[in-house]
């Protein structure tokens, strides 16, 4: 557990945008701090240099480290180098810089993804590790039902690309190899850490997928391990499209049954379904924390500084206890609240 003198040692789980929004909160909380990244994307300039190539798509991997770059201008403008885009028609059309650098470091340093990733990040001054959650590259396969003419339509989708924009009903997600190696540092980062963030982020496609690998499951659910949940600010149109908070909870916890969930933070706008947030929570023996943690001029945006300020509140509280034992209710019963983790009830303001 962090002491009192030192930061907590977090690691960050996640990919693409929404793992970025917790990065970019996260470095204000701790320099101690590892982002895992999924490595399924099959789109865009990553699927391109991942076909081409036959290595792990650099793209969530570029936007983690982007997301720690320093706040110097050194960082900043190495940072935008990364982002840089590539327009016209040609065949470099669309690719971002900083993959096509991350893709030949990884040549370089053949067999060795974490070392490449570790220049990059000494090259933008980030604050903390990127790695990879799996040193070869998956595809992320979902079991879709969705109704045609009024009757239910069952089918699969592989990659991740398609799998987010899939219209219908996420039933079930795997990944392909079935039992990938996970990345072992990735596993030492976890098995140090005072906490572990699942999200914000694409729920079956960047988020889940961490759970689906073995190694990296075993390290995340062990006893005494902290678990912290970002929700969503709202569903992702495709692969959650009409999603409540409660049930991003409860598809997560499906993937990890009897874990607990020590904190579970939600913007304010989650108050409006506070009663089965609520029972969600206490399902996987958490303590809700609702706090403002939007933008307040894009909506569906995490505010770093408002959600920084959401994981010390998060961390601090979480840190004084000991760890809980799984809830023992039945299904099915809305679990009792433990007496000294009272859920919060009201908004910050």
């Amino acid at each position: 557990m962090s002491g009192r003198n030192r930061p907590p040692k977090v690691v960050a789980l996640g990919g693409g945008h929404g793992l970025a929004a917790a990065l970019r909160a996260l470095r204000h909380v701790t320099p101690a701090l590892t982002a895992v990244v999924t490595v399924a994307d099959s789109g865009g300039s990553s699927g391109r240099l991942r076909d081409q190539f036959n290595c792990l798509p650099p793209g969530d991997l570029r936007m983690a480290l982007a997301a720690l770059s320093g706040h110097d201008e050194w960082g900043v403008t190495w940072r935008d180098v990364l982002q840089h885009r590539f327009g016209g028609d040609g065949p470099l059309a669309g690719h971002a810089l900083g993959n096509l650098l991350i893709v030949g470091l990884w040549e370089m340093w053949a067999g060795d993804p974490a070392a490449g990733l570790d220049l990059v990040a000494k090259l933008v001054g980030a604050t903390g590790r990127v790695l990879p959650m799996s040193s070869v590259p998956l595809d992320v396969e979902a079991d879709i039902t969705r109704l045609v003419d009024g009757k239910p339509w069952h089918t699969s989708v592989r990659g991740q690309a398609r799998v987010a924009k899939a219209l219908g009903q996420v039933d079930a997600v795997r990944l392909t190899p079935p039992d990938p190696p996970a990345c072992a540092e990735a596993v030492e980062a976890i098995e140090q850490a005072d906490w572990v963030n699942f999200g914000p982020g694409s729920w079956y496609t960047s988020v889940i997928p961490h759970l689906l690998i073995p190694r990296l499951a075993q390290a995340l659910l062990a006893p005494g391990v902290r678990r912290c949940v970002t929700l969503n600010l709202e569903g992702q149109a495709g692969e959650t499209s009409g999603y409540s908070a409660a049930d991003h909870l409860d598809a997560l916890s499906s993937y990890a049954p009897g874990a607990v969930f020590d904190v579970v933070i939600a913007d304010e706008s989650a108050a409006q379904d506070q009663a089965e947030l609520e029972a969600a929570v206490a399902r996987v023996g958490g303590q809700l924390l609702i706090r403002p943690v939007r933008q307040a001029t894009r909506q569906a945006v995490h505010d770093s500084l408002r959600l920084a300020a959401a994981y010390r509140e998060a961390f601090l509280f979480g840190s004084d206890r000991p760890p809980k034992e799984p809830p023992t209710q039945p299904p099915g019963l809305p679990p009792a609240q433990p007496p000294d983790l009272p859920i919060t009830g009201q908004p910050a303001r």
